[in-house]
């Protein structure tokens, strides 16, 4: 297989992966600024349903998404790549930093 060949099995498996970091960030963020779902739903000017489908981890998030929630939360995204070897040492303690690919972070709008 080359380098960008696809597996698909695999590629489902890495976009679940990507979802449930992102939706748990963010399930994070709310709770530490002491927001609610039908807060960010009012903010966002969506439906708590939408909300909820964001959060669930199942909705095919978009970079736009994202960025409609980082706006609506006054908050910034940020979306790294990295070696897979260095992501796990990270993960697991065993490297005090991984050096970042390529990394891009999107200021909340002022």
């Amino acid at each position: 297989m080359g380098i960008f060949a696809r597996d698909d099995d695999r590629t489902e498996w890495a976009a679940s992966q990507v979802a449930r970091q992102a939706t748990a960030s963010l399930a994070g963020l709310l709770a530490g600024l002491g927001k609610s779902r039908s807060d960010l739903a009012k903010a966002m000017g969506v439906s708590p349903g939408r909300v909820s489908q964001i959060l669930s981890g199942d909705a095919n998030l978009t970079v736009r998404t994202l960025a409609a929630v980082a706006e609506a939360l006054d908050a910034d995204v940020q979306i790294s790549f990295r070696p897979r070897s260095e992501a796990a040492a990270c993960r697991s303690g065993t490297e005090s930093s991984a050096a970042v690919i390529g990394s891009v972070g999107f200021p909340a709008h002022k």
